[in-house]
């Protein structure tokens, strides 16, 4: 078994800039576990668990669906749940585009058996999980200032192996898909 995701990697520099929001959260009373910036991603779809022999038919999938190039701005620390959050993020601005791109993947996967989402996409880069909270996380966040950590152009996106280790997860491209 493989345990699969479907993303777009942020450059260094703006997975960089994000070490500051952490620092900031960091210091606040929730048991967090904080996101490597080496690895925060944007998830276009979690595939999960599939056995081996249906990797080669996922990869296929995904390199039929073509799209264009598009310019992404990351920014604005927020919070999964406002009272009581389970995942702190930096929200996403890109005129839609991240969401049609998911669209398009969900659509490649579903002839493969891979459910569709029942959730709302909403575009984010997770920096750090809730283990614990404690009300001051709250405050933490509202202290960070309002800033845009950087935009890019997606010229690409990946299907990512994610083996989960004691130390967090460690993620190996395994397909890269060149925006059209």
């Amino acid at each position: 078994m493989v345990r699969l995701f479907v993303a777009i990697d942020l450059p260094c520099d703006i997975t960089e800039r994000l070490r500051v929001p952490q620092d900031i959260i960091r210091k606040s009373g929730a048991r967090l576990s904080l996101v490597n910036p080496s690895i925060i991603h944007l998830t276009l779809k979690f595939i999960g668990e599939v056995p081996d022999d249906r990797v080669e038919k996922i990869k296929a999938a995904l390199a039929s669906v073509a799209f264009p190039s598009f310019e992404l701005k990351v920014g604005c620390i927020s919070a999964d749940k406002p009272r009581r959050p389970r995942v702190v993020w930096c929200g996403i601005t890109d005129e839609g585009k991240t969401a049609l791109l998911h669209d398009m993947v969900e659509i490649a996967l579903a002839p493969l058996g891979i459910p569709r989402d029942n959730r709302p996409y909403r575009p984010h880069a997770t920096i750090a999980r809730v283990r614990r909270f404690d009300p001051s996380l709250i405050s933490s966040i509202g202290e960070i200032p309002v800033a845009e950590f950087g935009s890019c152009t997606v010229s690409s996106w990946q299907l990512k192996k994610s083996t989960l280790t004691p130390q967090g997860p460690v993620y190996e491209t395994i397909l890269e898909v060149s925006c059209t």
